[in-house]
């Protein structure tokens, strides 16, 4: 039986990218979990990988600016919602010279 935390909130996808996935040994490229905001995803995957929010945003709190969190191909912020089935794709952004 589920849980009511799961329960009340829809499962989502994130897909991590390579640099989290070098940091926090076992996490996969792909998870499901309940949230139905970029911050509740946060949440979730901190709460399965402790320090990985400290790693995706700042103290604000917002996401950092070297990380890029999509959705539906749309640049989101914490307060963007997550539809029942949504993949969130978090990327490392590219900088050089």
């Amino acid at each position: 039986m589920p849980n009511d935390t799961a329960s009340s909130l829809s499962l989502v996808v994130a897909r991590l990218p390579g640099v989290l996935i070098d940091l926090f040994p076992g996490a996969p490229r792909r998870v499901e979990l309940p949230a139905s905001t970029v911050k509740e995803m946060i949440d979730g995957l901190d709460a399965l990988w402790p320090g990985m929010r400290d790693r995706m945003c700042d103290s604000r709190p917002a996401i950092r600016r070297h990380m890029n969190v999509f959705v539906d191909g749309e640049k989101a912020t914490l307060k963007t919602r997550l539809a029942p089935g949504t993949e969130v794709f978090i990327l490392t952004a590219i900088s050089g010279g």
